[in-house]
């Protein structure tokens, strides 16, 4: 045995998953918004001038593997940290690196930093002077919203690019090449894996690359070959390896029974929302996209009538993550009746419609001065500001224009005689006597 045959024993130990993971953009799979020919991502990978960016999106849609090829394909250094087990001395070990890349050798740096949204405040300040002034290019990779979950200061100085979940059709191609790639993938076993098996790993994987490369290497490598010594992988295979059983109806039939769930939801009837929900889990749907579908449509279709049965939904959903299945079942039946029961209204629907078509095509940034964040304006902003009628200081509200003089007379929002809306339409009658 030589040093070649100990490389080789190491590749093949890692995960099929990382075997497989694309080194080239020829290979990369899926993200066709963010890397087609021509794209932003594309040219600026290409010419090697991608500035600071953050990578957004689910698990196993290959945002690390995107950092990777840029790191291959670039002409500087390219450093590699892990949020959850970085802190400052990292950081500041790697800007001291990448200053004396820049220094000494003319390269620059880029610092790749896994699951960024883990980094706190002090953490996050300790790398924004190198960003600032280019000492270092940051690609941040996080599956939670950047907006909400990282520092500002560092948002602000990215560009941020979101990446969506795989399509079937991409996962499967990339099963189907795993099972044939000797070198990297499982082209050295004779398997046979069924087409439904194969379908099933694809669209169970929900998006998810990583978790189809799993699962694949798990059948395949506990599937005992039969006498002519093929692997043969079935379906009943697939299931086990991916934790889920085949959905028991077609493609169509499984749009159609949610379809019929959602239009009994909206039309008040208990016993068909129950009923198709528990086709649609029974027949092997995840449960979590019922209860998302449950969730929208208590918003959608009950709305103000009854605001408690948005708190009803979301709270079934978070009973169900904690307690799984078959027990989270009782929370969510108890929430799909309480939102078949619940008065229904669409004004919520209209107010935001009326209101995205004005935000998007009558955008007018005219806010009325008093409204405006004036604390470091002008002593004229600072003037109007004082103008600013405190709705505390007359009992809670005091009548004044806040949307801009091309809005002011706008109205999104008209509550219905319904359920809680009565409610909404006699408080707004109080207010029109103060007025």
């Amino acid at each position: 045995m030589d040093l070649f045959d100990f490389n080789d024993n190491e590749e093949r130990a890692k995960p099929l998953a990382e075997r497989m993971r694309a080194s080239t953009l020829k290979d990369f799979v899926g993200q066709r918004h963010l890397i087609a020919e021509g794209s932003l991502l594309r040219r600026a990978i290409s010419l090697d001038r991608l500035g600071s960016c953050i990578f957004w999106g689910p698990p196993g849609t290959g945002k690390t593997t995107l950092a990777n090829i840029i790191a291959a394909q670039t002409n500087g250094e390219f450093i590699k940290l892990n949020a959850v087990s970085a802190g400052v001395a990292d950081v500041k070990k790697a800007v001291e690196q990448a200053r004396n890349n820049l220094k000494m050798f003319g390269k620059k740096t880029y610092l790749m930093l896994d699951e960024c949204h883990r980094f706190n405040k002090t953490q996050s300040d300790s790398l924004l002077p190198a960003i600032e002034q280019g000492t270092i290019l940051f690609i941040g990779s996080t599956t939670e919203n950047p907006y909400s979950s990282m520092t500002p200061a560092i948002v602000s100085r990215c560009r941020i690019f979101h990446f969506e979940p795989l399509s079937t059709e991409d996962i499967r191609g990339a099963l189907e090449r795993a099972l044939s790639d000797r070198r990297h993938g499982l082209g050295m076993y004779d398997t046979r894996v069924d087409d439904d098996a194969l379908t099933h790993l694809a669209v169970m994987a929900g998006g998810d690359l990583r978790t189809a490369y799993n699962a694949l290497e798990l059948a395949v490598l506990t599937t005992s070959p039969d006498e002519a010594g093929t692997i043969h992988v079935t379906l009943s295979d697939a299931e086990q390896s991916i934790q889920r059983k085949a959905l028991s109806y077609n493609q169509d039939l499984y749009y159609d029974i949610l379809s019929a769930f959602c239009k009994s939801l909206r039309g008040s009837d208990a016993n068909a929302a129950l009923y198709y929900a528990m086709r649609l889990i029974e027949g092997g749907c995840d449960p979590l996209l019922v209860i998302r579908r449950l969730i929208a449509h208590a918003a959608e279709d009950v709305g103000m009538a009854n605001p408690q049965a948005l708190v009803m939904a979301v709270s079934a959903l978070t009973a169900f993550q904690n307690m799984g299945y078959p027990e989270g079942l009782l929370p969510l039946t108890e929430a799909i009746i309480y939102v078949c029961e619940a008065e229904k209204s669409n004004t919520v629907v209209l107010a935001m419609e009326a209101a995205r078509d004005d935000a998007k095509n009558n955008r007018d940034d005219d806010i009325p001065p008093y409204l405006r964040a004036a604390s470091f304006g002008s002593r004229e902003m600072k003037a109007e500001s004082k103008k600013y009628r405190y709705p505390h200081n007359y009992g809670g509200y005091v009548e004044q224009q806040y949307l801009p003089d091309s809005l002011k007379d706008r109205v999104y929002y008209t509550p219905s005689e319904k359920g809680y809306e009565q409610t909404v339409r006699e408080i707004r009658k109080q207010k029109g006597k103060k007025r």
